[in-house]
């Protein structure tokens, strides 16, 4: 018997579904899927769901998990942000232990969000 699988979202607590909404929805262009009042999860096209909840604990204490969305243009979402008033921690890089192209970001819950493109893609 084999499960059908329809897709995946991974939770994370927040304060502000608000400020979520503005970082996620507005600033990366992610589409909203669902909003169930106390979460409000996003499309990530070409695969998977990203949601938040009011109802979790709102970042980690310790190190942040990192939400990593792959884009073919790094440099253009790195603009974007900026564009929205966030401050990436540094400019686009090659990381070439991983051969990527990447950056890293603080959303408005505290996790950090990595923006990435494999290079031997």
């Amino acid at each position: 018997m084999s499960i059908s699988w329809q897709g995946s979202v991974v939770f994370f607590g927040t304060r502000d579904l608000e400020a979520v909404d503005r970082f996620y929805r507005q600033c990366l262009g992610l589409p909203l899927f669902k909003d169930q009042g106390l979460c409000r999860i996003y499309d990530v096209p070409g695969g998977g769901r990203v949601g938040f909840c009011t109802h979790l604990t709102a970042a980690p204490l310790k190190k942040s998990p990192i939400i990593t969305l792959l884009a073919q243009d790094v440099d253009q979402a790195y603009e974007q942000l900026i564009e929205c008033g966030y401050q990436p921690d540094t400019e686009p890089k090659v990381h070439d232990n991983f051969h990527i192209y990447h950056f890293f970001v603080q959303d408005p819950s505290g996790y950090t969000l990595e923006i990435q493109r494999f290079l031997d893609d």
